[in-house]
């Protein structure tokens, strides 16, 4: 069987001719962040009420971010947010009260506020 063709590493400024993306210095550790437990409950996401129920009812009942709108801006909505993170309890994950209507941006602003909090212990 050929072997794939070398070409330089993916990180920024290296040289290095590897046959994977980047060489075996800038290889990046685990590319999964979340736990165990966590990639058991995300698989909830694709689930029929989720994704043909709650997401898009909630997007037709609040279809501007939410959070923009706090600063006076109107953008329009595209992600589905959890107000108080569900880690798993199923009454939060499809609790209609619990969803908040966010852009891609402010979404992944407090999803990231939120894992470095956890990070630090504070949830």
């Amino acid at each position: 069987m050929a072997q794939k063709p070398l070409k330089p590493c993916a990180h920024i400024g290296c040289r290095v001719l590897t046959r994977e993306v980047y060489c075996p210095k800038h290889k990046p550790k685990d590319a999964s962040r979340r736990s165990v437990a966590a990639a058991d409950w995300h698989k909830w996401y694709a689930l029929p009420i989720f994704k043909d129920h709650l997401r898009p009812d909630q997007l037709r009942r609040e279809p501007y971010c939410r959070a923009c709108a706090l600063r006076g801006e109107r953008r329009r909505a595209t992600d589905v947010d959890h107000v108080i993170p569900h880690r798993g309890v199923w009454a939060l994950f499809i609790d209609p009260n619990n969803l908040q209507s966010l852009c891609h941006s402010c979404h992944s602003r407090k999803t990231a506020a939120e894992m470095a909090a956890e990070k630090r212990g504070r949830i």
